[in-house]
């Protein structure tokens, strides 16, 4: 093998490598906790996926066609968002690019955050709240109909190793990944950052109505 073809050949794995890696890091998500997802979120509901199908919606800027997957959904409950109900759900056509796959025939249930379109219409990516609702924690549950929104004028930060300290009164620390590995951790599950009556926020446990039982910020 010649020296130039050797050359182009690893030139042309590079480029490969190269592609992959941004094909790789196309979708790129920070995790959130269930609470700041619900508050970042223009709609919040519980749904089944009935169908699904691929649509056009445009063009991008050079003239080539967008696709996206249109699901029909059957909506159970709505949590946050228009005085409508939802029925088309919009997402990219792969994962790639940050497109989320549900299950269609109506059989699972899920909890969806994302992006109001109007009309009836939502998007969703990767990087949103998306799911089973059977995986979610009674406390979760309950948080959705009042406590998550009473918490949104707090703000969580994710601790990504010790020691991590609170910068403000009004901030909750997300320590799930350093004690758990696990950003569905204790906190994720059972807890919720509510500012309290002298402007500070703090993690509440519980599935009844906040009222003094908050817990320590450092030691949630």
């Amino acid at each position: 093998m010649s020296a130039a073809l050797r050359s182009l050949l690893a030139w042309l794995a590079l480029l490969l490598l190269g592609r992959m890696d941004r094909l790789a890091d196309a979708c790129s998500c920070s995790p959130v906790h269930p609470q700041q997802a619900f508050c970042n979120a223009d709609v919040v509901i519980r749904a089944k996926a009935v169908s699904a199908k691929e649509v056009d919606s445009g063009n991008d800027i050079y003239g080539n066609p967008i696709k996206r997957i249109q699901y029909e959904i059957k909506q159970i409950k709505m949590f946050k968002g228009p005085d409508q109900d939802i029925e088309f759900i919009y997402t990219a056509p792969s994962s790639a690019v940050c497109g989320v796959t549900l299950d269609v025939g109506g059989k699972k249930e899920y909890l969806i955050a994302g992006k109001s379109e109007g009309n009836g219409r939502m998007h969703i990516t990767l990087c949103d709240f998306i799911v089973s609702w059977d995986s979610l924690s009674a406390t979760q549950k309950k948080s959705l109909n009042q406590r998550y929104q009473m918490g949104c004028e707090c703000k969580i930060s994710r601790c990504p190793s010790i020691p991590c300290y609170v910068s403000a009164q009004d901030e909750c620390l997300w320590t799930d990944w350093v004690t758990e590995k696990n950003i569905n951790g204790r906190q994720a599950k059972h807890y919720a950052c509510i500012k309290r009556s002298d402007g500070s926020c703090a993690w509440y446990r519980g599935v009844a109505p906040p009222k003094q039982e908050f817990l320590d910020i450092e030691d949630p």
